[in-house]
Formats: structure tokens, C-alpha cells, sequence
């Protein structure tokens, strides 16, 4: 039996494409109507500097073709890549655009589309965080819910937490083969960093997105439960707060309340970190015991 390939043939495709585009064409673009165009939905949520562009737009046109796709008669093209400038053409007052029509079938469109938001600098991390997981999706054909699944699963087995057996099967080279074409982050960085995003109360995903915050902040920010002292922090970190900084505020934040029982508390604690035996820890594991020990140990030492 062959072995089958560690990339799916339209995400192959889709690379290819989005690499003739991107090299020196051999023809000239072609131009549309606006009227014939129409969007479909993608990672970017969010549209920043629209009237920028614009202004741009009307003094140098349209410099980069969108990508667009026919459809089955020919009249009207779904845009695979460009909506920012379309809008932004709308503004400026066009009728037309320059275009590079691909002949893709919808899977392949809909992969495209994805590979071409997630290669762009401004998209900001939890879009891409559900664009990643909506290529995969597309990629494995499984559902996003199955697709963290999965990830969390190579995870746990690539640390030595459970024995899942899933390194070896096909989905998870297709998932490593994604990762590696995308040339962003590992797939174990994404699972760390990135999934935890996916959970972020409304304020921090707001502040995400908008830029307000880094990632890093977002996931320090999610330890703590008052909204109210949220938004204090994160004005603070609008003001230049760093996320050195931040995590001794979040740290002191969800220490005990001051009383009497304060001090034993601390005794406690610190009777069972001297306690802990790393020597029964395993090794791949002893590392990141020891890093939040010494963590832990800053809060509790006065």
C-alpha cells in the first residue's frame, strides 16, 4: 500500500497558486466591474485604515490585483483575496479593478483564501489563530472542534503525558506539513500559545483584536477574574505597562486576601514546595515543575 502524502493535494495546489501569483506573472492583470464582484467570509474580522487606502487608491489605483474566482456562469466572481481593497476601491469611487482570475474548485478556493490572510503581517493573533484552525479544518476535513482535539491530543503524547499513538498517523503529518508551509510558528507553539485565546472573555478578546494588547498580555490578563481590575490593566498596559510588569500586578492579584491566616499560608506552602521530590518527576517534565516552583516561590518569599 503506498503511503500517503503528508499534504493534502489541495493545500499543494493552493501553496502553488498563491506562489505564481506572488512570482512574476506571465500575463497582464485582468479588469473587472465592482458589480461583478462579491466576498465571501474569511479570517480578517476587522478592516483597519479603510480610508487610508483609499486615499491611496485614488492617487495610484489599485497596485496589487485581487484574486478572484468565477463562477459556474461566468457573470459574477467570488473574491478570494483583496476585500481591504475592494472596500477600499468602493470608497475611492472606482468601477473597476485589476484581477487575477483563478480557475480553483470551491475547496481549493476557500484554502487559498486562507493562506493568503494568514501570510499577512496585520492580521492580528486570534484571527489568525481561527484562520489556522480553519485550514486544518479544511485540510483534514474534520470539524474545528475535532481539529484542537487532535492537537491537544500530539501534544499530550509528544510530551510523554498519555500514549495516544497519534504522532504516526496521517492527520498529524498533514498537521505538521501545514505548519511547516505556513512558516509562522510550530504547531506545538500554537497549541501552547495560541488555543488559549480561543477562551478569552469578551473585554480581552475585544482588546485583542483591536490591538489594544499583545497575546501575551491577553493570556497574562485571562488569570484575572475582576472585569473591572481587567480594565485597569489594560490601560495600564496602553500607557506602556510591561508584561513584566503586568504579571507581578496579575501575581499579587490572586494572592489571599490580607487576614490573620496570611502568614501560615505561607509557611504551608512553603513546607510542601521544600517537600517536593523532583527526583520522581519525569525528566522531559522537571524543567517546567522547576520554572513554576521558582515562580511560585517569588510570590510566597517576602
Amino acid at each position: 500500500m503506498d503511503k500517503p502524502s503528508p499534504m493534502s493535494p489541495f493545500l499543494g495546489r493552493a501553496l502553488e497558486q498563491l506562489q505564481e501569483t506572488r512570482s512574476k506573472p506571465t500575463t497582464a492583470p485582468t479588469t473587472l466591474p465592482l458589480s461583478t464582484l462579491y466576498t465571501q467570509a474569511q479570517p480578517r474580522r476587522r478592516f483597519e485604515r479603510i480610508e487610508e487606502l483609499a486615499e491611496s487608491i485614488r492617487a495610484q489605483g489599485v497596485l496589487q490585483p485581487l484574486l478572484v474566482k468565477p463562477d459556474g456562469d461566468g457573470q459574477r466572481y467570488r473574491v478570494i483575496a483583496g476585500e481591504r481593497r475592494l472596500r477600499a476601491a468602493h470608497l475611492a469611487g472606482l468601477t473597476e479593478v485589476p484581477v487575477r482570475i483563478l480557475n480553483l474548485t470551491d475547496e481549493e478556493a476557500r484554502v487559498v483564501a486562507l493562506l493568503e490572510n494568514l501570510q499577512r503581517e496585520d492580521l492580528n493573533p486570534y484571527e489568525e489563530t481561527v484562520g489556522v484552525l480553519e485550514l486544518l479544518s479544511e485540510d483534514l476535513a474534520k470539524s474545528r472542534a475535532e481539529v484542537v482535539s487532535l492537537l491537544r491530543r500530539m501534544r499530550k503524547e509528544r510530551r510523554g503525558e498519555a500514549g495516544h499513538n497519534v504522532m504516526a498517523s496521517p492527520e498529524a503529518q498533514r498537521v505538521e506539513e501545514t505548519f511547516k508551509a505556513l512558516g509562522r510558528m510550530t504547531w506545538e507553539s500554537f497549541v501552547q500559545n495560541r488555543l488559549p485565546l480561543l477562551s478569552l472573555p469578551e473585554d480581552l478578546r475585544e482588546a485583542l483584536e483591536t490591538g489594544a494588547i499583545p497575546y501575551t498580555a491577553a493570556l497574562e490578563l485571562k488569570k484575572v477574574k475582576d472585569g473591572a481590575y481587567r480594565a485597569e490593566l489594560i490601560r495600564q498596559i496602553s500607557e506602556g505597562l510591561s508584561l513584566r510588569e503586568l504579571k507581578q500586578l496579575v501575581r499579587r492579584s490572586l494572592l489571599p486576601a490580607q487576614d490573620n491566616t496570611q502568614a501560615d499560608w505561607r509557611k504551608d506552602a512553603l513546607k510542601t514546595i521544600a517537600r517536593a521530590n523532583l527526583d520522581q518527576i519525569p525528566e522531559e517534565r522537571r524543567l517546567l515543575v522547576e520554572e513554576r516552583l521558582r515562580a511560585l516561590l517569588e510570590v510566597l518569599t517576602p
